[in-house]
């Protein structure tokens, strides 16, 4: 798959005063990129209540998915009537718990009979401990992670920020498959080159804060080719890696400052935080998706909206077509 020209959604939605709105940005650009794809079968773990059986329902309305929904058929189906869904079209795969359901559907994946996985209604821990078991799991060579997809309306072009979900005090070593996992995405998304900000509080080598210590690392691991496809520079602080203006103020000279395109955030917590505040104060649209496993895995908040799941489906449908070159 051919990745689009670099930014090509950059300007896209501009208003007359060339401030975005917070409308369908990054969703279009994905939908625009994965016209003609065939849609692919996802298994939708424990979709027992509305929001998630209708995500997917609706994202198989879009020629996205072909929904799998897989937990207890009864629960589905209540949840099916209450949203006033006809699940005549759709195979259900009985699994009696959250935990079986989770199980049922990796096993599914392992065995291809499904080419992604899409969280419902269960919490992100019990699937992900299903996802990463050592026997019979999605385990890969990779570090599995997590990447926030953010269409952010005053920010120039996509922003991406991981590992807000999965790694919660990341390795130096982790946090190198983090970055490659993340530099990958943005790549196929379309993003040439993108430029990595490694995120600390200060934009110096600090004993006394670890992460900038990684960042550093992180650099210099880019530099040997130890991590590759992206500019990567570290540490940043979040303001001249988002402002071009603040750069400047504090004399900081870097291709990436005021031009990131992913966030590399030193832990789950503060990953979490900025992007839910992107979400919630600057009216941000996001995205959720699993790298680095057998498959790609749809993962969004139990409080996310249709939108949110379908550019994560859009995601994931790019993704699985481009591990298997078509």
């Amino acid at each position: 798959m051919k990745p689009v020209e670099k930014h090509a959604l950059d300007a896209a939605d501009a208003g007359s005063a060339g401030v975005t709105r917070p409308v369908r940005r990054l969703y279009d650009h994905l939908i625009g990129m994965a016209h003609g794809l065939e849609a692919i079968r996802t298994a939708v773990v424990y979709p027992v209540d509305v929001p998630s059986l209708a995500g997917a329902i609706e994202a198989g309305a879009a020629g996205l998915i072909v929904p799998v929904l897989v937990g207890p058929e009864a629960k589905i189906r209540a949840a099916a009537r209450e949203a006033g869904i006809d699940l005549a079209p759709y195979e259900i795969v009985t699994a009696e718990h959250d935990d079986d359901a989770a199980a049922v559907a990796v096993a599914m994946a392992r065995a291809r009979r499904v080419q992604a996985l899409m969280k419902g209604a269960l919490h992100t821990d019990v699937l992900m401990r299903a996802v990463v078991d050592r026997d019979r799991g999605l385990r890969t060579a990779r570090r599995i992670s997590h990447v926030f997809a953010i269409d952010v309306p005053h920010y120039a072009r996509p922003l991406f920020i991981t590992d807000a979900a999965i790694n919660v005090r990341p390795t130096l070593g982790e946090k190198r498959d983090i970055v490659q996992n993340a530099i990958d995405l943005a790549t196929l998304l379309g993003i040439e080159e993108p430029r990595v900000a490694v995120l600390s509080a200060v934009e110096t080598v600090t004993e006394t804060l670890p992460a900038t210590i990684d960042a550093a690392a992180l650099c210099k691991m880019a530099e040997r080719g130890q991590i590759r496809g992206g500019i990567v520079d570290g540490p940043l602080a979040f303001d001249n890696a988002i402002s071009a203006d603040a750069a400047h103020a504090k004399g900081i000279r870097s291709p990436v400052a005021g031009a990131s395109d992913i966030l590399v955030v030193p832990d789950l917590e503060a990953g979490n935080m900025v992007a839910k505040e992107l979400e919630y104060l600057a009216d941000a649209r996001i995205a959720g998706i699993v790298v680095g496993a057998r498959v790609p895995i749809v993962l969004t908040s139990r409080a996310d909206g249709t939108l949110a799941r379908l550019t994560s489906c859009a995601i994931a449908l790019l993704l699985a077509h481009a591990a298997t070159g078509t």
